[in-house]
């Protein structure tokens, strides 16, 4: 790998799973950070701060959820959940608490690296997006500074949170489809699953809106998918 080497944090508790994923992560170039707890995972993260996180949901003690709100609410890491639950509820859950993308187990090697490298380009601009400042009415969106402001005031954004409204701000009216987002800031390859971005929709209109029941900024095109005001 040409440059300093990414890091990844593994959570999770079951031995021969870990050793699949540091196997596949170390031959990928990554270094692998390892816990086998969320307690063990909250003080590695104070010293060695991972370019992505992956998340049993899980594990033993401090459920894989918890950690996931606790990692979100002081960083910007990417977080993915790997979970053997194929249940709507837990995938929304860990969605909900923060996390940026999931996959289940058994996991297919090649996709979870795939979703990896995807978050990783996500930490730097996308080339698509203008480098001024954007502009949706109260909004404002400063790509050079990764800031979101409300009517002058900063508003606390994840760093997903923040290249889906930049999308969706640049798009000037435009409905973009959960594929389309899918595609450009999860970096999926084919169709993926639109609870990824429905929660994150969901997320936005809690911090941008005056009153998210009733959005008037980020608005639902039933069928399509979401557009921002022009």
């Amino acid at each position: 790998m040409v440059g300093m080497q990414r890091s990844v944090m593994v959570v999770e508790d079951d031995t021969a799973i870990r050793l699949v994923l540091r196997t596949n992560l170390e031959d990928e170039g990554y270094q692998v950070v390892e816990a086998e707890t969320a307690e063990q995972a909250l003080v590695l993260n104070v010293d060695r701060k991972a370019d992505v996180v992956l998340v049993d949901l899980r594990l033993p003690g401090i459920h894989g959820l918890d950690l996931v709100r606790s990692l979100r609410a002081t960083s910007q890491v990417p977080i993915i959940i790997v979970t053997a639950q194929t249940d709507s509820h837990d995938v929304v859950a860990g969605l909900e608490a923060g996390a940026d993308d999931y996959v289940t187990k058994p996991f297919v090697a090649k996709e979870l690296m795939a979703r990896i490298r995807s978050q990783i380009r996500r930490t730097t601009p996308p080339e698509d997006v203008p480098a001024g400042v954007l502009v949706c009415g109260p909004i404002e969106l400063h790509p050079e500074t990764a800031e979101v402001l409300r009517d002058g005031e900063p508003i606390a954004v994840s760093r997903i949170e923040f290249w889906v409204l930049a999308e969706l701000i640049a798009a000037r009216g435009r409905v973009l489809s959960r594929d389309y987002l899918l595609r450009q800031v999860w970096g999926y390859g084919n169709a993926g699953d639109g609870r990824v971005v429905d929660n994150l929709e969901y997320r936005l209109r809690s911090k941008i809106e005056t009153d998210p029941a009733n959005p008037q900024l980020l608005t639902t095109v039933r069928g399509f998918g979401y557009r921002m005001r022009p």
